[in-house]
């Protein structure tokens, strides 16, 4: 059942009632029988169990040899140039 926050609008006496959804709100203040309202929050949430984090759904399973491809591509090395140090300029 949740937790409502009261507070007295003549006194500023505040005060939490735990009350089912079905239940007619609180009216008068238990200290001076005043008019009440309900106060509103943000409201915390909790995460709890499996399930909340995009990890949590995905197996991990090793990879295997059907995984790879089938031919092996080959790559030859690249063609070995020289290079030539820099003409000395004259100036």
């Amino acid at each position: 059942m949740p937790t409502y926050e009261y507070l007295c609008n003549e006194c500023e006496h505040a005060f939490e009632a735990v009350q089912s959804f079905t239940e007619a709100a609180i009216e008068h203040c238990p200290k001076c029988d005043g008019q009440v309202r309900k106060v509103y929050n943000n409201v915390g949430v909790v995460f709890k169990g499996s399930g909340f984090y995009k990890t949590d759904s995905r197996t991990t399973t090793p990879a295997t040899k059907s995984d790879t491809p089938a031919t092996k591509t080959e790559s030859k090395p690249a063609a070995k140039t020289e290079s030539k140090p820099a003409a000395k300029s004259t100036e």
